[in-house]
């Protein structure tokens, strides 16, 4: 979980340096230095609780941590969204760059269509407004890393380990 928070923490850099939108930039950078912050902190009480061993404070005191962390990764997803619907600029050349462009566009074309979708949608109201029983959650970044990539979907149970994994090659 750690190691997946300091994924994410690229991934959160490497967006806020796309960003066209100074104050959702900042938001990045903030979100991402807590959750680098968090994601340190976990790594190191477990590796203490390993060594110390099994004990209901520090097994605790582990559980409090990885929670925080998903919350600090939450919260950066969250200005993650913010930052694509603002505008993000041209990628740098860095693959990473890239794949992080990409991979906040295909949210932000999901978000569209389901936008475009709810339009249509004939349950309003007599003002045009989404009726709260019958509406649809929005598509979400979170919701976008928790479905396994399109080109992992046929890889075997144990893949053999690869070399040199960029912010975006592991599942979140």
């Amino acid at each position: 979980i750690a190691s997946d928070g300091q994924v994410v923490v690229r991934f959160g850099h490497i967006l806020a340096k796309q960003c066209l939108d100074q104050r959702c930039s900042t938001e990045l950078l903030r979100a991402s230095e807590h959750t680098h912050t968090l994601s340190s902190q976990l790594s190191i009480v477990a590796r203490v609780k390993a060594v110390t061993g099994e004990s209901k404070a520090s097994s605790e005191l582990l559980l409090n941590n990885a929670q925080n962390l998903v919350r600090a990764v939450r919260n950066l997803l969250r200005a993650a969204e913010a930052a694509s619907v603002k505008g993000l600029g041209q990628p740098s050349p860095d693959p990473e760059a890239e794949e992080v462009a990409a991979f906040c566009l295909q949210w932000k074309k999901n978000l569209s269509c389901h936008r475009a979708k709810e339009a249509l949608n004939s349950s309003r109201d007599e003002l045009g407004l989404r009726k709260t029983r019958e509406a649809r959650v929005e598509p979400t970044l979170m919701a976008l890393v928790q479905e396994p990539p399109p080109q992992s979907r046929n890889i075997p149970k144990h893949p053999s380990p690869t070399k040199g994994h960029t912010a975006m090659d592991r599942h979140l």
